[in-house]
């Protein structure tokens, strides 16, 4: 494999990480996991997430599930992605244009509605939400079932009061239970550029959200943590944090920092960013 290269999946019930806060890095994204605390009652954790990066192409790849009843969804879902890799990874290679990442969500719908999948997802127990991210050049691009969230930390965005990009979606599943079963399957999309400067991703299921006494319940409470140490010491002090508020639902975060050296749009009068 070529050290420009990194492929890295898990899930929650191969390892489950449970009153033990872990971090592990693949080159320059960081995956946060913790399993919550025994002493609420959490016996098991049902997470899951892959990350692929190709950093001379340019570009990072992520999935992050948050399973419910079994981690059963979670493992076939990497199954899928992890036996479509090679086309998958030609299709993030491309140009970056609006039909690449059209391409993108077409091959993963192909996915999730083929025949092959839906019988499997008949045969499991338990569904799980499903974030899928992807950064390439200056953009950034997902595709969200249920309530994992994706939010995009940078100052001018902040200045403004934006800090999460999609919306926690509830009652929306793939696995036993399936969107992708109805006659119309709901998800959703979208794209933003990146601005100029420093750009932090930062993917979470909602463990980290709904702790008790709420320390991340507001985003801007995340963004401020990343000005007070480096990266890696900010999510680690998050995920001790939750510990130390007696979390029962597990946490796994996604994390990465994108440097973009291109302009970003601006409004007609406004002057460009130094």
């Amino acid at each position: 494999m070529s050290e420009l290269i990194e492929d890295f999946s898990w899930i929650g019930s191969q390892e489950n990480f449970i009153d033990l806060p872990n971090l592990y890095q693949i080159k320059h994204i960081i995956v946060g996991r913790y399993g919550g605390n025994s002493e609420a009652g959490q016996y098991k954790n049902e997470d899951g997430c892959l990350v692929w990066i190709d950093e001379k192409a340019d570009w990072e790849f992520a999935i992050l599930m948050d399973a419910h009843n079994t981690a059963e969804s979670a493992q076939i879902i990497i199954e899928q992605f992890i036996s479509n890799k090679n086309e998958i990874k030609h299709l993030l290679s491309l140009p970056t244009n609006h039909q690449t990442f059209k391409r993108i969500e077409e091959k993963i719908l192909t996915i999730f509605l083929s025949e092959e999948f839906l019988s499997v997802c008949k045969n499991i127990t338990g569904e799980t939400a499903c974030l899928i991210v992807v950064r390439k050049d200056k953009y950034v691009w997902w595709f969200s079932v249920g309530d994992c969230v994706l939010f995009l930390f940078h100052q001018e965005l902040a200045a403004l009061g934006q800090y999460q990009l999609n919306q926690r979606q509830f009652y929306e599943w793939i696995g036993q239970v399936n969107t992708f079963e109805q006659d119309v399957p709901c998800y959703s999309v979208g794209i933003k550029e990146l601005r100029k400067g420093e750009n932090r991703l930062f993917l979470t299921t909602d463990g980290l959200i709904e702790c008790p006494h709420e320390p991340y319940s507001n985003p801007i409470n995340i963004y401020n943590s990343f000005f007070n140490s480096k990266d890696k010491e900010s999510i680690w002090s998050m995920l001790k944090n939750i510990k130390k508020n007696g979390v029962r639902d597990s946490t796994t975060i996604v994390f990465w920092k994108v440097d973009i050296s291109k302009e970003a749009t601006r409004a007609s009068n406004q002057e460009a960013s130094p």
